[in-house]
């Protein structure tokens, strides 16, 4: 089945089997932040933006994303290394294999909300899941990302 994807501005065309979902998609075409995790769309580790909002990419297959935009943390570079800053002020810093998804969920997040209240913060990013650190310092990585704004 051929499909027409713009991934981080670039057009792709490629002829897949009808089941390949994105997740395999992307990770196929070089976009190796997009990560497989636990494959029920509990983790997070696979978030992706499509036309702007996060999904997950272990469940969604790639010709439901035809004509579409889909952004990965390779496409958000910049953003990406500014709260990077934030968590490592923290000692929030992980081990790197659920960054991506966390990130692209915090991004979106901003887009979002104005001045999430942790109840928000937490609500949004429930869905992922980091195994090698503790939440406190994320969320005060979190709270000062969004108050530098703020401070402005």
């Amino acid at each position: 089945m051929q499909v027409s994807i713009h991934v981080n501005g670039t057009l792709i065309k490629d002829d897949i089997q009808p089941d390949m979902v994105l997740l395999d998609f992307l990770r196929a075409h070089g976009y190796f932040s997009v990560k497989r995790g636990c494959e029920t769309t509990n983790c997070g580790l696979c978030t992706v933006w499509v036309d702007e909002k996060p999904i997950l990419s272990c469940s969604m297959l790639a010709v439901r994303v035809d004509g579409k935009k889909v952004t990965t943390l390779e496409g958000l570079e910049k953003e990406a290394h500014e709260f990077a800053q934030f968590m490592a002020k923290e000692g929030a810093e992980q081990c790197g294999y659920c960054s991506p998804g966390f990130i692209m969920n915090v991004l979106a997040m901003e887009r979002e909300l104005k001045n999430p209240t942790r109840e928000e913060i937490n609500h949004y990013l429930a869905g992922n899941l980091c195994r090698c650190t503790g939440y406190m310092g994320q969320m005060r990585a979190l709270e000062k990302y969004f108050a530098r704004h703020k401070e402005a």
